[in-house]
């Protein structure tokens, strides 16, 4: 903790002292900065979010949201699109080895949480621990996360909330657009391209992008290289429309292919060093046991304007191809086969008097395939219909918002049905122009998966033997969100409070029984739970070229009525606080480097000392720091920008920890080193350029 406190202090030495050398000279030599930099800072109350009521600003939200930009996304290291989002306030994700992440939004994720892709919900068996997000992190230009069931446009299984991930904006007339990026990691070697050529010539629109990403093994102080974290990974994305007066019509197709080789973590009882099953640690090679992940997306996305309103249309279809491979490359003994159909139906209109309204009907069918030599879940088919309406009101200061949902959905295993309503009901008050307060209070529904119901066999991946639970009822949920939006000149404040109780609980936890030698036993159950937490946020920036911005997120997430041993939830995040000073350079377009900044990043995760302890199921996590150094500039010959460039050292001091949502910390025990699991990801120096061709 001393090493932290210094740290600590140290930042906020380098903030005072640069906004003492500084001050006098930016407000003499440029008078227009502050109030440039007054409006930079208050415009985040004018960006527009579309997740709640169509489109609204960010200030008259009533629901909690945080929105990535596309410069947060470039300038972030990750390996993918989960990943590069973690590091937010009340974000985390479950990791398995480097390539594989499951988004977690206050404390919940798996089938709790919605993610919006090309305008769709991402189908892709999220039920899995070590089942990723198909989604190619390059056609990602922002992100908005919504937290908790605010929302009453996505329907089951938005409990925990929704990710939507935006793509890149659609060029504008007579323009077009190529680019080239690529990045290299040195931990794991990950390299990847990705090439991309958009356009708009007389309303025909296209958006065609090609991506390319393989990484070895990487490696920590601790276990040197973790042999099957590699993997490989490709992507292609092309978009064709029409935007004309009328409205708009986009046809979309995307596929993905990713091969992950699974970290199984068996060790030499002597040496306590991690078996590796090839003559290379470093290959880029697919390794045994391994996964085989292709995913198809089609959608069709319309969109046709009214006298006073908009009525939007989209329907897509998913496959999605999962193979797992234990023993011989040619021969799966895993392959879930899952078709998904979505539609979506929804009219918004225009503010009229203050009022704005949205309503509409979606859904999903599924039907689900075994072609494997074993299977883990039962075969099975689903349909899901949801009708929901949502209304707001603006009065001068005040804004309003609410709105209800039904949800039905239909499972033939065991010809289960299970329906909902919920609903959401909050108040914005803009008292002045820095200071906004929010209150919501919403209900949440989510039916149980099939994999909760009906898993019976070893899950390869997990390393686990998991036992469904076929009388499993649906969840239900209320929250309420507190949140204070403060913004000026000089300091940018946020702080969200939540309560959450949900009822029937699903959760796995490990059981006393031998089922399959080798393999631990999980059963699923449920129970009440309560999940209380907070996030906060502070970025001070003095001077223009100055921001030194600090967060912090925890949540509590305990079961009622449980024994001391069963009393908090498992696979809930440690407390954590970020914190980065960054220093920007000359924002000039006739400079040779433009937009350039250097900053220094650090993230404290704290001991995570509430934990499901029943039957081992989970242990204590201790805390740790890291340490990130950062550099960025655009590159201008003869006025015109010709690459971004950016450098970025993570985990600078090569510290060696587990976190508590990486799946790998129940890993086999270093008989050598008396230590349990294999360990995240040691020093990391990442290169990344883009480049505009056109």
């Amino acid at each position: 903790m001393k090493k932290l406190y210094f740290i600590l202090s140290l930042l906020w030495i380098c903030t005072a002292v640069a906004a003492q050398e500084h001050k006098h000279h930016y407000n003499h030599e440029h008078p227009s900065d502050s109030t440039d930099v007054f409006f930079r800072h208050l415009k985040l109350n004018e960006l527009v979010v579309t997740g709640v009521t169509g489109d609204t600003k960010l200030k008259n939200s009533t629901a909690p949201i945080s929105i990535v930009s596309s410069k947060e996304l470039r300038q972030t290291t990750s390996t993918n699109i989960i990943d590069a989002i973690a590091h937010q306030p009340g974000v985390s994700q479950i990791t398995t080895g480097g390539g594989i992440s499951k988004p977690i939004i206050r404390g919940l994720g798996y089938n709790r949480i919605i993610v919006m892709s090309e305008g769709v919900r991402q189908e892709g068996q999220q039920w899995g621990d070590e089942h990723g997000i198909e989604i190619d992190a390059q056609n990602v230009n922002s992100v908005e996360i919504l937290k908790g069931p605010a929302s009453l446009m996505y329907g089951s299984d938005a409990m925990a909330g929704v990710l939507i991930l935006h793509g890149s904006p659609i060029q504008p007339e007579g323009e077009m657009k190529a680019t080239v990026s690529t990045e290299y990691q040195t931990n794991n070697g990950l390299f990847d391209y990705s090439l991309n050529f958009a356009g708009n010539q007389k309303g025909f629109v296209w958006d065609a992008r090609f991506s390319d990403k393989y990484a070895h093994a990487y490696k920590n102080k601790y276990d040197g290289y973790v042999p099957g974290s590699q993997f490989t990974e490709r992507a292609g994305r092309l978009m064709l429309g029409l935007n004309k007066r009328w409205g708009y019509s986009h046809l979309t197709w995307a596929t993905y292919h990713q091969t992950p080789s699974i970290v199984e973590g068996e060790r030499n009882e002597v040496t306590g060093e991690l078996e590796c099953t090839t003559n290379n640690v470093k290959t880029y090679s697919k390794a045994l046991p391994f996964q085989q992940i292709k995913h198809y997306k089609a959608v069709w996305d319309n969109s046709l304007n009214l006298p006073k309103g908009w009525l939007k249309a989209i329907i897509g279809y998913q496959q999605n191809r999962r193979q797992e491979f234990e023993d011989d490359e040619d021969e799966y003994e895993l392959y879930f086969k899952l078709h998904t159909i979505t539609y979506d139906l929804r009219y918004l209109s225009q503010e009229l008097n203050g009022w704005k309204m949205a309503g509409g009907v979606n859904g999903m069918w599924q039907q689900s395939l075994n072609l494997g030599e074993e299977s883990l879940i039962p075969e099975y088919k689903l349909f899901d219909f949801g009708v929901y309406a949502t209304v707001s009101k603006s009065l001068n200061s005040l804004t309003l918002n609410g709105g209800l949902r039904f949800d039905n959905r239909h499972l033939d295993f065991n010809s289960r049905n299970f329906s909902g309503v919920t609903g959401s009901i909050g108040a914005v008050w803009n008292a002045n122009e820095h200071l906004n307060l929010r209150l919501n209070i919403a209900r949440g529904f989510r039916a149980p998966n099939m994999s909760e119901l009906g898993s019976d066999g070893i899950h390869e991946g997990t390393l686990r033997y998991e036992i469904g639970n076929p009388d499993l009822k649906p969840e239900y949920s209320w929250q309420a969100d507190l949140g204070l939006d403060f913004t000026s000149q000089y300091v940018s404040a946020q702080l969200a409070l939540f309560a959450n109780r949900i009822e029937n609980y699903i959760f796995s936890k490990r059981i006393d029984l031998v089922m399959e030698e080798g393999f631990r036993t999980y059963e699923y159950t449920q129970g009440d739970a309560r999940l209380l937490g907070f996030e906060a946020g502070v970025d001070f920036h003095p001077i223009h070229c100055v921001h030194f911005q600090n967060t912090f997120s925890y949540v509590d997430a305990q079961q009622m009525h449980a024994s001391e041993e069963a009393k908090y939830l498992p696979m809930t995040p440690a407390p954590r606080w970020t914190s980065e000073l960054k220093y920007e350079l000359s924002h000039h377009g006739h400079k040779t480097l433009n937009n350039a900044f250097v900053a220094l990043g650090l993230e404290c995760d704290l001991a995570q000392n509430h934990y499901y302890k029943v039957d081992d199921t989970e242990t204590r996590t201790p805390s740790y720091t890291l340490l990130s150094l950062s550099a960025g500039t655009d590159l201008n010959i003869r006025k015109k920008k010709v690459a971004e460039i950016y450098v970025t050292v993570d985990n600078l001091l090569n510290t060696a920890y587990q976190n508590h949502l990486s799946r790998l910390k129940y890993c086999d025990m270093n008989n050598a080193t008396g230590r349990q699991g294999v360990y995240n990801m040691g020093r990391n120096v990442v290169f990344k350029v883009i480049i505009p061709v056109i």
